[in-house]
Parts: structure tokens; C-alpha cells; sequence
């Protein structure tokens, strides 16, 4: 139960006077519904407004507050033309205040002529004359009203920045003085101020930097004590001990031998599953690493003890393509594979549920349709959950319910996490890493073109296609909206049809299964030379006669995403061209993601540039689902300030008596405040 000194925090902002359905729509899409939400809206920049007298071109580039006379108003006939007032200082001096977009009544209302009125914005020079664009406004005795010094905050369409600094300061009104969570000589050692100080600091101050990296530290705080605790309580949770007598895994036949870290992972695995405290680690590897091999290695140990295995992919696309590369692996093995998705209906739906029950069926592949209530295992011993990012602890909590004994977890990503992310996000897991690719894999030659080049890649595709090869074409995410990415993959399928033919395949996000599964099919079995995509094919998708892939867009994209779309191909003994299609006018950080790109095949390195570059959320693709995201501390905040949090959590679970001495009950405060409270949850449930 939350703390009853959070509660006026946790107040629904309808709850405010004045807010209703039309402030709420902005608040909302702002992701803003409670005060603790505004109270975590910081200040993106500050405006600093300066204080003059009279009218000076020596101010052009700054923003002033002057006082002024209206003298004359200048409209044109257009519509479309900016409305002109022309205003004069005390001293005589003349300014245009210039607005666009507006009918003449409201500025004429605004700034009516011979009445003195304070104004501010930036002073520009037009030809000869001074100019304000759409300059604030107030009446001449209410000075007070603009401010010398202005935060500057994320807004939407409908909210103002006036309404959201009021909406602010009611926030922080109601925060509270919180008990001191933060080791003393932590806090002595930085100079930080309480947290509550610290709040209105960072909203007051565009000089606060202490007081943000204080609330930085008590999230980031917050997350290394809630991963401790959840890994303390699995801990004491019970497991079935798992001992693999080799007798499946020596009848695996594959074309290629292991590498060490395949070999190491799978050594790491067996010493977790031997122990009566469930396994909870991370597999990471890069792309074509072989986390398959791995997880198969994993699941047959589980069959070979007499246990049940289940394998958890995030999409249906993922799961059919690991059911179909399991069941190739295990030609010839004596194992019982089965698949269950959210499409499964009717006989065989029914078929799977009782051969899991009865313990015929061994493995189990599926979507999140494999932890539904109808779902039962007759002695679930392993949970493989791939894409680990697109899942959070809830839902490996889920699926650990499914046995009677906790099922021992191995979690797997594609995506290279870096360090401080794994602390971050992966710190109650142990980590096995697949530094080694397997033999035979060429790095794949990637190359950066300008879209007006597009013609040339056309060209060079009919090319590849008449050679017999095969290709990947990713469209652009035009918008961050499905529709719009569908739209764009529609749009060069066409075009490319008009050239192509019926060579040409198209697949995105909203088509329905069976049909995505048909086009899929077609592509892997030659029936189409190109698959036209959204980032749909980013995993799960392994077509080895498919050796060019274009991105078109691909500055839009992030360094991990365009890694994983690489990834789609050079998964044969074929040579492999990635083309990589960018927009002109780059940004900077546009331009030194696409060269590390051409540079680089080492996702563990573009994974670390990449969080430099973009931001935690960004490089794990996608936040977790049921995991609180930070949303004070930055990227360099985490890198700075992990190794000190996560001691001091240690400190205080080992040292200062757990959450039940005195630090501890602040620390339940601070897991409440920044809704790790899941973690308390679980420490009581033990």
C-alpha cells in the first residue's frame, strides 16, 4: 500500500479546478493524468528576458520586456499577410509587433491604440525598422506578468505555457517533505539538497544541475534497489534442479561446430539449472551470434531431466520462424515440438492445450498466448523469452505461475545492450554474452546513398534479381504510426510492381497472420525476389539466398534498429550488400549514425554509440511493457551515477537492515514515489 504522505502526489489532475475535458486531451497526450506527473515535467531550456527602458538595435538577438504605445495599426488586404501594429517607447523609439496568422480583431483588442502596454519577445531587425513576432502582451500596471526568467516545458497542441506553469506550481504545492533515503555520506559528499527542495530547484533554476542530478539518482536509486529485490525474492523462491544427461543434445545434428561462447553460455546455463534457486539470465548476442543454437541447448536439457521447455517470442512472426528453425534442428530427435499463437483456434488449439498437460507435448513455442489462464504444463521446467526488451517483469512473472515450482528463465536479446543499459534494465539477471560469430559468416559490405540516387538502386536491383538473388526493401517510418509506415511500403510496392511485376512481395505490421505468413512463405521458398516491409522483418525473418538489403530512410532510424534490419541478411556463405538510402540536409547526429553503420558490423559497438547518440528507450527499441521507464534521469545521468546507486542499494539491503529499518522504510517511500512499488509487492509475497 502507497504511503499516505504520497497520496496528494498520486491526485488525479482532473481533480484541479478548471481542468476539464479540454485541458485534459493535452495533458493526456503529454502522458500527464496525476501530480506527480507534472511534478516530473521538467523544464526543457529556460527563456531569459531582458528589462529595458527604450528601444535599442544594440538589443537586436535578445529577448526584452519594454513598455510601449500602440500608434497605428497596418493591415493588408490578404488574408494570408501578417497583421503590423506600430508602437513607440517613451523615448519615441519605434518597434513593429508583427503577427501572422490572426485576424485583425485580436491584436486590436490586444494592443488598442494611446494605451501603454508592457511587451516582450525577441527584437529583430527588418530592414530599417526594430520587430517583435508575436510579441506576449500585458496591461501596463502588471509588469509581473512576464517573466524575467521563464521555464520552458514540453507542450501540446491546446496547453499553453502560462496554464502549464500554473498547473506546475500546484504540482509542487502538494509535494510533500519525504524522509531521506539517500546514505548520509552519499549526500554529504555531493551537497544535495532534500528531495523536495531539489524538485522546486530544478523547476525554479535553470542553474539547478544538482538538483537534477539528485532526482536522477534517487530513479535510477529506485530501479537498482527494485531489481535487487526482485533477485533477492527469486532467490528464496524454489526450482526443480535440472541435470542434462547429453543423450538429446549429442543427437542434434548441425553443418557447423559451435563457437567457445556458444559453448561457454550453454556451460553458464548448466551451472544455473543445476541449482534449486531458479535460473534468471540474460543471453545477448548479435546478430547471426547463434542464441537459437543456445536455447535449443537449454530446452533439450530440460526434456532430457524429464521437464517441460517453452519458448517465448513477442510477435507471431517471430514464433512460427524459431517453431520452423527448431523443428529443422531437431530432424531426427526424439523430441515433441509444438506451437501456440493467438491464432490457434478450434481442434488443435485443444490438441496442444492437453499435450501440454498430459507432459506429451516437450516444447512449447508461442506468443503471449503460451501464459494465458487456459494454459497449464504438466512440469514446466525452462522459459526461454526471446526479444527480452519487448517484455517486462510482469509478464516473466506471468509465466514463472505456469509451474508449480518456479521454471528456471533464460531471456534472450539480438539487440547488444551496453553495460550501463544491462545494469540498468537486466540487474537482477546473471549475463551470458556471444562475443563470437559463427564460422563462415562474411561482415556484411554496407554502403550509404543519397535518395536522389534511387534510380541507380532500382537499376542495380533488377540486376541482383536477374542473377537469381533476392532482396529486402524497408521502408521509411514516415511518422511514429504504423498506418503511415504501411502507407509508405504500399507506395514503393506499387512502384516497384510497375517494374518488377509479380517479383515483387509486400509485407507490414496490419496485415492479418495467415496473410503475412503466405507472403513471408512466398519470399523464403524463391516464389518473390523482393519483400517490400515495414520494420516488421527487424527480427525473426531468415531467407539465406537474401544478400541486398535497402533501408530507404535510413536516418530516420536508430543505430540498433538499422543493425537489426542489416541482420536480415549475409546469413548464408553468399556475399552481402546492405544500401543504405538517406535523405540530403543531414543532422549531425543523422550523419555519425550512418557513418559508424558503413564502419562498423560490431553491434556491441553501435549499441554503446547508440545510446549516446538517441537515449536508453531508443536503443532497447522498445519500453518495457509492465516496467516503469526513467523518466528524470538521461542517458549520461545513468552512466555517471549506476556503479553509486546500485552500492548504495547493496549498502542498504546488506548493511542498514533491509526495508525495514528506518533508511529502509524511506527507501519504500522511494520505490512508491517512482512506481518500482511492484518490487515491494513481490518482497512481500516472498
Amino acid at each position: 500500500m502507497r504511503p499516505e504522505l504520497l497520496n496528494p502526489l498520486f491526485t488525479e489532475i482532473s481533480a484541479l479546478k478548471g481542468v476539464g475535458n479540454a485541458l485534459g486531451k493535452p495533458l493526456d497526450r503529454l502522458g500527464l493524468s496525476r501530480m506527480v506527473d507534472l511534478a516530473f515535467h521538467l523544464p526543457t531550456g529556460w527563456v531569459e528576458r531582458k528589462r529595458v527602458s527604450t528601444l535599442d538595435a544594440a538589443d537586436v538577438g535578445q529577448v526584452i520586456v519594454v513598455t510601449v504605445t500602440p500608434t497605428d495599426y497596418r493591415a493588408s488586404g490578404s488574408i494570408r499577410a501578417p497583421f503590423r501594429v506600430l508602437a513607440s517607447d517613451a523615448a519615441g523609439n519605434f518597434v513593429t509587433l508583427t503577427f501572422f496568422g490572426k485576424n485583425s480583431g485580436w491584436p486590436r483588442k490586444l494592443l488598442p491604440l494611446g494605451g501603454a502596454r508592457v511587451i516582450s519577445g525577441k527584437l529583430e531587425q527588418y530592414g530599417q525598422e526594430l520587430q517583435i513576432v508575436h510579441p506576449d502582451v500585458a496591461e501596463e500596471g502588471d509588469a509581473g506578468a512576464i517573466l524575467l526568467r521563464e521555464p520552458v516545458y514540453p507542450l501540446s497542441e491546446g496547453l499553453t505555457a502560462a496554464r502549464m506553469r500554473d498547473l506546475v506550481g500546484q504540482a509542487l504545492e502538494r509535494a510533500p517533505d519525504l524522509p531521506e533515503w539517500i546514505e548520509p555520506s552519499v549526500l554529504a559528499r555531493h551537497g544535495w539538497k532534500d528531495w523536495r527542495n531539489a524538485l522546486v530547484s530544478a523547476h525554479h533554476s535553470p542553474d539547478a544541475q544538482d538538483a537534477r542530478k539528485r532526482l536522477s539518482y534517487d530513479e535510477i536509486f529506485a530501479g537498482q534497489l527494485a531489481l535487487m529485490l526482485v533477485r533477492a525474492a527469486s532467490r528464496r523462491r524454489r526450482a526443480v534442479p535440472i541435470a542434462p544427461d547429453g543423450r538429446l543434445r549429442d543427437a542434434v545434428r548441425l553443418p557447423f561446430a559451435p563457437t567457445g561462447a556458444q559453448r561457454r553460455a550453454v556451460a553458464e546455463i548448466d551451472g544455473d539449472i543445476a541449482q534449486s534457486s531458479p535460473m534468471l539470465r540474460l543471453l545477448q548476442g548479435d546478430v547471426g551470434s547463434g542464441k537459437t543454437w543456445v536455447a535449443l541447448m537449454a530446452l533439450l536439457g530440460a526434456v532430457e531431466a524429464g521437464m517441460q521447455g517453452a519458448m517465448l517470442a513477442p510477435t507471431e512472426i517471430l514464433a512460427r520462424q524459431h517453431y520452423a528453425t527448431l523443428q529443422k534442428m531437431l530432424s531426427g530427435v526424439p523430441v515433441n515440438i509444438a506451437i501456440l499463437t493467438g491464432r490457434d483456434k478450434g481442434k488443435v488449439r485443444e490438441a496442444t492445450l492437453m499435450g501440454l498437460a498430459d507432459g506429451s507435448i516437450d516444447i512449447l513455442v508461442g506468443t503471449h498466448a503460451i501464459f494465458q489462464e487456459t494454459v497449464n504444463y504438466r512440469r514446466l521446467g525452462l522459459v526461454v523469452i526471446d526479444e527480452q526488451h519487448r517484455f517486462g517483469v510482469v509478464q516473466r512473472m506471468m509465466l514463472a505461475a505456469k509451474a508449480e515450482l518456479n521454471p528456471h528463465t533464460l531471456v534472450m536479446t539480438a539487440t547488444p545492450i551496453p553495460r550501463t543499459l544491462t545494469l540498468t534494465y537486466y540487474g537482477d539477471m546473471e549475463v551470458s554474452r556471444l562475443d563470437e560469430m559463427p564460422p563462415g559468416r562474411q561482415p556484411i559490405k554496407t554502403s550509404v546513398l543519397s535518395v536522389d540516387r534511387i534510380d541507380e538502386v532500382v537499376e542495380a536491383l533488377g540486376r541482383h534479381i536477374a542473377g537469381g538473388g533476392q532482396a529486402y526493401w524497408v521502408c521509411p517510418l514516415v511518422e511514429e504510426s504504423e498506418k503511415s509506415d504501411q502507407a509508405a511500403a504500399e507506395a514503393r510496392a506499387a512502384a516497384l510492381q510497375m517494374r518488377f511485376g509479380e517479383a515483387i512481395a509486400l509485407v507490414h505490421g496490419r496485415m492479418k497472420g495467415p496473410e503475412k505468413d503466405a507472403v513471408m512463405a512466398r519470399f523464403a521458398s524463391g516464389g518473390a525476389s523482393v519483400l517490400v516491409a515495414t520494420t516488421v522483418i527487424e527480427v525473426g525473418v531468415d531467407v539465406p539466398n537474401a544478400t541486398l538489403m535497402i533501408i530507404e530512410g535510413a536516418d530516420r532510424f536508430g543505430l540498433a534498429q538499422l543493425h537489426q534490419l542489416r541482420g536480415r541478411v549475409g546469413r548464408g556463405d553468399k556475399a552481402s550488400v546492405c544500401l543504405l538510402l538517406r535523405a540530403n540536409g543531414l543532422s549531425e547526429t543523422a550523419r555519425s549514425r550512418l557513418a559508424l553503420m558503413r564502419e562498423s558490423n560490431d553491434g556491441f559497438r553501435l549499441a554503446e554509440e547508440d545510446l549516446r547518440l538517441r537515449g536508453a528507450g531508443e536503443v532497447l527499441g522498445t519500453r518495457q511493457s509492465g516496467d516503469a521507464r526513467f523518466r528524470l534521469a538521461q542517458p549520461e545521468d545513468i552512466s555517471a551515477l549506476i556503479d553509486m546507486a546500485r552500492d548504495d542499494a547493496r549498502l542498504l539491503i546488506d548493511r542498514d537492515g533491509g526495508l525495514d529499518s528506518p533508511r529502509g522504510q524511506a527507501a519504500r517511500t522511494c520505490l512508491y514515489l517512482f512506481e518500482r512499488d511492484a518490487a515491494v509487492a513481490l518482497l512481500r509475497g516472498g
